[in-house]
């Protein structure tokens, strides 16, 4: 299944107040998706390239690109945990996307058998950088 061809990004102007998308892919041809709960509680960052990317938008499904595997990752479809887009945002610059999703199985969001990819939390200061689990 082909990907949908974006239009290149236009003028400034253009890419932050049209109406259309023209995502700004990077040089490996992604850009980055931030996902969120409905609720705002975030879920997990990846990327997405043109196909992952058209694929969200006409199936409703979140697609990525897995960078470590080099291939379209249908997030979910292995372990239940699909995400079903609620709503997507382009940042002002159309180089990265905001999903908010409703997950199938919560507790598989992350492949740790968490609800989030971010469970951990940094210590900060002159003696940070400690990690702990929340």
């Amino acid at each position: 299944m082909p990907a949908a061809v974006f239009p290149p990004p236009g003028a400034k102007a253009d890419l932050e107040e049209g109406s259309v998308l023209t995502p700004r892919f990077d040089a490996a041809g992604l850009v980055t998706a931030v996902v969120s709960d409905t609720d705002g509680s975030l879920l997990m960052v990846a990327h997405m390239n043109a196909e992952a990317l058209d694929l969200t938008i006409r199936t409703g499904i979140a697609h990525y690109w897995s960078r470590s595997r080099q291939s379209l990752w249908k997030k979910g479809e292995t372990s239940g945990a699909l995400q079903t887009v609620q709503e997507m945002r382009v940042d002002c610059d159309q180089d990265a996307v905001w999903l908010k999703v409703t997950v199938a199985k919560p507790e598989d969001t992350c492949h740790t058998g968490r609800e989030t990819c971010f469970y951990r939390s940094v210590s900060l200061g002159p003696h940070g950088g400690k990690l702990s689990a929340r």
